[in-house]
């Protein structure tokens, strides 16, 4: 039988939060640091993320579940116009949407086209996010909080770094505010609904998206074949995992020089995973070409990528 949740103290909130934004505007960064722990990977690569993943908060007075979504962007592949379809399902679906903008960079046609979507989400409150501000002065922050402003009629607007936690615990407040009376929904301690081998998958890509060329990042898609403890041994898990890419050209880039590449993200995901699950690990990565997988529905699907 699944643990039930104990049920909360009188006045408990509990419900969903869903950070929206163009890509690489640190909604994954900001969704660890309010968990308190990594469920999200992160890169300086826009859509990064292409999945909802969910990061609970949990809180003596309240229960935040973050669900994490891509950026919203206009979509050049069937991969894209999936991944902006998912963010569309998932705003009508939250409790309270965070509207996330960058301190340091000017608001563009993106950020507009996003606000005026979110203003046609009228039965959920949209809190307005400043992030980074830690790479912004103060007079940039200000006058970015005033453009902000002018985008909507926001419930709230917070100004929040979180590389040094600036505000972090101003921002839970405020989407906390915003959840309804409930009973907490995942029990005590658990702090993402994904599944172990997702997020070995997500770690694996992530180390594979450092140092690459900017072409290559959206063709990457990791798939973990099997992942179990090796017989006669608990203290080491053995994973097997694939990692696609469209074109041999691209295989070349992965595997690198006489394979200094790859062996560089196997390392680099060997460490991440052994963090994640506690135990030592060996890591067989392979190579595969998929052509055109972005745009293959068939193959797409193959990869978890679903209708």
């Amino acid at each position: 039988m699944s643990q039930q949740p104990p049920a909360g103290p009188p006045g408990f909130r509990s419900g969903f939060a869903c950070f929206a934004g163009r890509p690489n505007v640190g909604k994954s960064t900001m969704m660890n640091a309010l968990v308190g722990t990594k469920v999200a990977i992160t890169s300086s690569r826009p859509q990064t993320t292409r999945r909802a993943i969910r990061g609970i908060v949990h809180r003596p007075d309240a229960q935040l579940i973050i669900v994490d979504t891509p950026g919203l962007h206009r979509p050049r592949t069937l991969l894209g116009e999936r991944l902006d379809s998912l963010v569309r399902s998932t705003l009508t679906e939250v409790d309270v949407i965070g509207f996330c903008v960058p301190a340091a960079e000017r608001i563009g046609p993106g950020d507009k086209y996003l606000a005026a979507e979110l203003a046609g989400i009228r039965k959920t409150p949209v809190v307005a996010i400043v992030t980074k501000t830690d790479q912004a002065s103060p007079d940039q922050v200000a006058a970015q909080l005033a453009g902000v402003a002018g985008l909507g009629d926001w419930a709230d607007i917070v100004p929040v770094s979180a590389v040094t936690g600036f505000q972090l615990d101003v921002l839970a407040d405020v989407l906390v505010s915003h959840l309804p009376p409930g009973q907490p929904l995942y029990p005590a301690g658990e702090l993402t609904d994904e599944p172990e081998q997702m997020l070995v998958a997500e770690l694996i890509r992530e180390a594979a998206l450092e140092g690459v060329h900017d072409e290559l990042p959206h063709s990457i898609a990791v798939v973990v074949e099997e992942m179990s403890p090796r017989a006669g041994r608990d203290d080491l898990v053995d994973i097997f995992a694939e990692l696609y890419v469209e074109r041999p050209s691209q295989k070349a880039i992965v595997i690198g020089a006489k394979g200094a590449r790859l062996k560089e993200v196997g390392s680099h995901a060997r460490q991440q995973i052994e963090a994640l699950l506690g135990t030592r690990v060996y890591l067989d990565l392979r190579i595969k070409v998929a052509k055109e997988w972005q745009r293959d529905p068939k193959q797409l699907r193959r990869l978890g990528f679903y209708d």
